[in-house]
């Protein structure tokens, strides 16, 4: 996606990059960045990027009968290539349980789209979904390898992570020419999209802090199964109806290992950490360092690096040690919580588990705090008989 997009289905937008660390192709940045409609995208690098869909009619007039695509998508061949009964639904091995039933399944407008799908808000068995439909590049077949191996990636985690705070899995399927992900449908849209949709940004301090330890928990959670997710960013974070925080976009997660083989093209320049950037060996603190963003974006409301490019932050970021700067009136303990979180030195950021007791002393601070004003405003300004 790019950085500057926004969406608000259930699936994330998995920014992808090139992350070369001498930054030497410089118009390259430039000419695929952040003000073109596609995110910088790297040939090795297969994330489904997603970007959102201006339409000039509401999802819930487009929503058609089981397995059938409306008259409004009659031209959407992602979606016609989904319901076309000539092919068979494909299974997934060892996960075959999950397998959707399409005659279920509905299918509204599109709301974001990227290199390699397209996203839709839709209903399986009467709940509200979102559909990810991924293209296989048939002219392709590298690519279409990777994507394929992409789809089953997030498929095979969506299905294992079971949490409150984790988007939750419906179910998958393929056919010869396109692949299927539904998950449940986040009506309040992303963490970002909710930021930059507000007109002072700023969210309200137990608000921010309640969603921080929604994010922090699931973290802890996903960390605890040996995974690191690798893209978290506020696009990938959904705000589901009652406010809490559910973590997205599993398509670039994987298992922790010890060996130096992972993949550095991923994430998004804005949260990414340096050890990343520069392609040097990293581990799950990957994720610390991107928390660390994303609690001074609940905090403040604003994009990191605003006044950069994605490419110029990177480079601050790797050869200046610039992080975002702490308001004067953030509270300490959040300050702190932030700055260990970005340090440079990956085993100076503490884990989640640490993360989320700090947090909680941080709620009970604001809650006591909040209380305390109430009750000078209470002696101020005493109760009258009127």
């Amino acid at each position: 996606m790019a950085e500057n997009g926004k969406f608000h289905g259930i699936i994330g937008a998995g920014g992808a990059h090139d992350g070369g660390a001498n930054f030497s192709n410089m118009a390259y940045y430039q000419k695929l960045g952040e003000g073109s409609n596609m995110s910088i995208d790297s040939v090795n690098s297969m994330q489904t990027n997603m970007q959102v869909v201006v339409s000039s009619y509401s999802v819930g007039n487009s929503i058609f009968r089981p397995g059938r695509v409306s008259h409004a998508l009659s031209d959407d061949a992602l979606a016609q290539a989904l319901m076309d009964t000539r092919y068979p639904t494909e299974t997934l091995k060892d996960y075959e349980e999950w397998t959707i039933d399409l005659e279920k399944l509905h299918i509204g407008m599109p709301f974001a789209q990227g290199a390699f799908g397209k996203l839709y808000k839709g209903a399986y068995n009467g709940g509200d979904v979102a559909i990810k439909l991924l293209e296989r590049p048939e002219a392709d077949p590298e690519k279409a390898q990777l994507l394929e191996q992409q789809f089953v990636q997030e498929v095979v985690m969506l299905a294992i992570l079971t949490h409150s705070n984790i988007v939750k899995f419906v179910g998958a399927c393929r056919k010869p020419m396109v692949w299927c992900i539904v998950t449940e449908y986040a009506k309040r849209g992303s963490v970002r999209n909710f930021l930059n949709g507000r007109q002072n940004r700023s969210v309200a301090l137990k608000l921010a802090v309640k969603q921080a330890l929604d994010i922090a928990r699931g973290m802890a959670y996903v960390h605890g199964l040996g995974f690191i997710h690798r893209d978290l960013k506020s696009d990938n974070l959904l705000i589901s109806g009652d406010k809490s925080i559910k973590i997205a976009d599993f398509g670039v997660a994987r298992i922790e290992v010890t060996t130096e083989g992972m993949t550095p093209e991923t994430g998004t320049y804005r949260w990414m950490a340096p050890e990343m950037i520069q392609h040097r060996p990293y581990n799950q603190k990957v994720d610390v360092y991107s928390f660390g963003i994303v609690l001074w974006e609940l905090i403040t409301g604003d994009l990191p690096f605003a006044n950069m490019t994605a490419v110029q932050a990177a480079f601050a970021v790797v050869n200046r040690g610039v992080r975002p700067v702490i308001p004067r009136d953030c509270l300490p303990t959040l300050g702190e919580i932030m700055t260990r979180c970005w340090d440079a030195n990956p085993d100076a950021r503490p884990p989640f588990t640490e993360i989320v007791r700090m947090l909680e002393q941080v709620e009970l601070e604001v809650v006591n705090t909040v209380r305390k004003a109430r009750f000078r405003c209470c002696i101020s300004q005493p109760m009258t008989l009127d």
